[in-house]
């Protein structure tokens, strides 16, 4: 069956603006699991006072909200996302630590609404390989590149290296449930868009130099998803996964709480005398210049 790029960008629309909610109640523990993310990009991008950052499919903003401190007083961020709901909720926070150097636009990353050569760095965190087209999505970010601009991104890395999403996949496959997104699906050889579509070291490399950058350099960064409890894991996965919170709730309760129980069952290995989770977790990050 081909992929139809139209619908999935209007269902994806529908599901981080529905899912913006999740992603707030959940903001801290987010924020803590990617902050070496955020970092790593930042870094590669090395932000100086003046210049101009473009955070793209930025969610809450937390990436870059850390460079518009680095490029203040006269510098500034423009932190984007095609969801409405994900831009309040980067806005309150914005709020909370009292950045004036930040503006916020809906922004699809695949067509850029910025002039060309327009921004001095690009950053991305877990963005590109949700997008239908994250070649088109390059290539703008390029376009709205100055000289020399630098554009660092993170991808997630193959879904066998982040069983903090493989193992309710498999929970669900092993029951004949079918997901929209990553999580609920597992389709990891799936060309479609989804958290884990590039997965590939050599695949964001390549794309990365079709659209024109050079200097590409693509590591691996190892992360853990820490929780206070598998039933935090369970409430928090629901929230932040619509794709896995639509698939588990609308089945009878019955089997939403054999789910529930099952996926305890299967990560036992990351769960702690104590009821803690530490579950692992890999992201690619890559930095290139235009």
């Amino acid at each position: 069956m081909s992929f139809d790029a139209n619908a999935y960008r209007q269902a994806s629309l529908e599901g981080w603006e529905e899912a913006a909610a999740g992603w707030r109640r959940r903001e801290q523990l987010m924020r803590r699991f990617g902050a070496p993310v955020s970092q790593w990009l930042i870094e590669a991008i090395s932000p100086q006072p003046g210049q101009r950052v473009l955070e793209l499919a930025a969610g809450l903003g937390e990436t870059g909200m850390l460079a518009a401190e680095l490029v203040a007083p006269l510098g500034g961020v423009i932190v984007s996302d095609q969801a409405e709901a994900m831009l309040a909720g980067a806005r309150a926070r914005a709020e909370e630590l009292r950045l004036s150097n930040v503006e916020f636009q809906v922004l699809n990353a695949e067509w850029i609404d910025l002039p060309l050569a327009s921004v001095d760095a690009v950053v991305c965190r877990w963005g590109y390989m949700l997008m239908a087209d994250p070649a088109a999505a390059l290539a703008e970010t390029r376009r709205v590149l100055r000289p020399s601009g630098t554009v660092a991104l993170a991808v997630w890395d193959a879904l066998a290296h982040n069983p903090w999403a493989s193992e309710p996949a498999r929970e669900l496959r092993a029951r004949g449930i079918a997901g929209r997104d990553g999580i609920a699906s597992a389709a990891s050889e799936d060309p479609a868009p989804g958290p884990f579509a590039l997965g590939d070291a050599e695949r964001v490399r390549e794309l990365l130099q079709q659209a024109g950058f050079v200097d590409v350099r693509v590591d691996a960064l190892d992360l853990v998803r820490r929780e206070p409890s598998f039933a935090e894991f369970w409430e928090t996965t629901l929230d932040v996964s619509r794709g896995f919170h639509d698939a588990v709730l609308e089945r009878p309760a019955r089997e939403i709480a054999q789910i529930e129980a099952s996926l305890a069952e299967r990560l036992q290995p990351y769960t702690a005398a104590d009821g803690t989770l530490e579950i692992p977790a890999r992201t690619l990050v890559a930095a290139a210049s235009a």
